[in-house]
């Protein structure tokens, strides 16, 4: 009887162990919506993950040109990131990040202090080091998306947070027919904008900034796996 207890409780911890997944982020651009990621949040319930794996933050206001880095920007996608760690079996979290969510969410996880948690981190279409069309700071486009907690290039901003450790593992997607990224020019310094420091791999595709996203969905969760 003794035996069979201690393989019940190998079958039920091995059962347990076979559906725990990283709890997973996933972080939209600017003017976007939690629906922008519908394909990869389907791909994900395809690979065995759970609603309750998924957290999909919703942040920024319908003003494209006034949503930045600071502020209530921030709060929905650290709400997000606290609570995918505190409900994570594996201690763990994965975060996918499209646009100036990318951006965005690099800030959350370093200004948290959650970079010890975050295991693989995937970039598609940011702009980790400038837009062309914000311009150079301090002479930028002036918009709240371009200013000091912009995407100018040089910016105080991205100058907070270049070269800093944030995840375990990163990967970036981009493409050089980014309408977004690559107006005005794809690289900043010879560097494509959506390649990310420290990164383990960058994969290109021909799609565009809305693309990159969109179609990619099984390559995500490649990486985060």
């Amino acid at each position: 009887m003794k035996f069979f207890y201690v393989l019940l409780a190998l079958v039920l911890s091995l059962s347990v162990s076979a559906n725990c997944h990283d709890t997973v982020v996933l972080v939209h651009g600017n003017g976007g919506g939690s629906s922008d990621w519908n394909n990869t949040y389907n791909e994900l319930l395809s690979r065995g993950y759970s609603t309750a794996d998924i957290y999909r933050p919703d942040w920024g206001s319908a003003c494209v040109a006034c949503n930045n880095h600071s502020g209530s920007e921030e709060v929905p996608v650290v709400n997000a990131l606290l609570d995918a760690y505190e409900n994570s079996c594996t201690g763990e979290v994965d975060v996918i990040g499209h646009s100036m969510g990318v951006t965005l969410a690099i800030k959350a996880i370093i200004d948290q202090n959650l970079t010890h948690v975050v295991d693989d981190f995937v970039g598609i279409a940011g702009a980790v080091r400038g837009l062309r069309s914000c311009g150079y700071y301090p002479f930028y486009a002036y918009t709240s998306t371009c200013g000091f907690w912009g995407l100018s290039i040089g910016s105080p901003f991205l100058n907070g947070i270049k070269n800093q450790f944030f995840a375990a593992h990163v990967y970036s997607i981009k493409s050089w027919n980014d309408q977004v990224v690559c107006s005005g020019g794809c690289t900043v310094v010879g560097v494509h904008s959506s390649s990310i420091w420290g990164e383990q791999a960058s994969y290109n595709y021909y799609f565009g900034h809305f693309g990159l996203q969109s179609n990619t969905a099984s390559k995500q969760v490649d990486l985060i796996q």
